[in-house]
């Protein structure tokens, strides 16, 4: 069905309002269910290592760049290899983010073999970081994790958080696996950092063209690239298809276009009554897959809890433009000589839907 701007949609006082029935049943259908599937098939696998695989492509991961590769050509063995063309150069230029993304990754393999009771041993780089990330071995035995109960409801909520407080009570569960800050001045130097780290991402070209071409707009981009950035759902598309939301526009940092995007964001970056950190004594790629296990197990509690989570780890990226960040964010957050992996928002937030994937088959490079 072919749908003109016109009878579409009308704008009026800033706002976008339905302008007929045809149009608010088009835009009911824009749900991109194909990249969403992953989330269906998860558990349905037969074989042990692919239905634990199929939980762990759900992890959470920088840019949603899903940058795991399998190999099962070996019984009872998963070789885990980083897809490097999948690399995020100018944001990520070390890979630690990416790392870290895989061990988050990790982790979820391990809990979701668990829970059909397998153990798994894990040797990491066992060929050097030029080689696999990890092979991983099944064996009888294991622990169901209580965390696992909450993997399916898992997301990184990217919306503004209610001004409730987090509670004591909350803190202290969390703070067995990050540092939690919620003191009224610790949150408001926080909360100015990240406003002003992002705004270094998103008004450096280079890093913030990064993204640009990892959009995905609307359903039909969605459902072909089940990766990167997804701008979707009745809204989204709508302002897509008024042309409000454009790659060019986002890029031009003098459009009214680029103006809104940033308006929005920083009143969601504000909305954060608290945040949680990941820090490690050294920085090698050990720690950050061991940061990546943490950050899931992190956002399965913070779900068990009823709060939500969502990066906020721009200021912890190693480029140039970001080095005055870097720093402070280190100094404001870490013990001397000790690396900061991940900074969070945490508070109240609503349900965001799931966030697409590639289906597990694309996925595995040898079987």
């Amino acid at each position: 069905m072919a749908v003109t701007r016109r009878k579409l949609l009308q704008i009026t006082g800033g706002g976008v309002i339905l302008a007929a029935t045809g149009a608010a049943a088009f835009l009911g259908t824009r749900t991109p269910t194909k990249a969403l599937l992953p989330w269906e098939q998860a558990g349905t696998y037969t074989e042990p290592r692919r239905r634990a695989l199929s939980y762990a492509i759900l992890a959470p991961n920088p840019h949603n760049r899903q940058p795991w590769e399998v190999d099962l050509s070996e019984e009872n063995t998963i070789f885990v290899w980083r897809d490097k063309q999948r690399n995020l150069p100018e944001t990520d230029p070390l890979d630690r983010q990416l790392t870290i993304g895989m061990g988050c990754f990790l982790e979820l393999l391990t809990m979701a073999a668990g829970e059909d009771g397998y153990a798994v041993e894990t040797d990491l780089f066992p060929e050097g970081v030029s080689g696999p990330v990890a092979v991983v071995r099944f064996k009888p035995g294991g622990n169901i994790d209580p965390l696992f109960a909450h993997v399916m409801s898992r997301r990184s909520c990217k919306e503004p958080f209610e001004s409730r407080a987090v509670t004591k009570d909350q803190i202290t569960t969390l703070e067995s696996i990050a540092d939690v800050h919620a003191t009224p001045s610790k949150v408001a130097q926080i909360k100015a950092l990240t406003v002003d780290a992002w705004l270094v991402e998103v008004t450096t070209r280079r890093t913030m063209k990064e993204s640009v071409d990892l959009f995905r707009l609307g359903k039909s981009e969605i459902n072909a690239n089940p990766d990167g950035i997804d701008l979707g759902g009745p809204f989204l598309e709508t302002v897509i298809l008024l042309g409000m939301l454009t790659r060019e526009g986002q890029l031009d940092t003098t459009s009214s276009e680029f103006e809104q995007g940033k308006s929005m964001y920083e009143k969601m970056l504000i909305s954060t009554p608290a945040y949680a950190s990941i820090t490690s004594k050294t920085n090698t790629r050990a720690d950050q897959i061991e940061a990546g296990r943490r950050w899931l197990r992190l956002n399965l509690l913070t779900t068990s809890l009823g709060l939500a989570l969502h990066p906020v780890s721009q200021a912890l990226q190693e480029y140039p433009e970001m080095e005055q960040h870097y720093r402070t964010a280190h100094e404001m957050l870490a013990a001397p000589g000790h690396t900061v992996q991940m900074l969070g928002r945490l508070g109240y937030g609503p349900l965001t839907p799931r966030t697409p994937r590639w289906q597990l088959n694309s996925r595995i490079i040898n079987a």
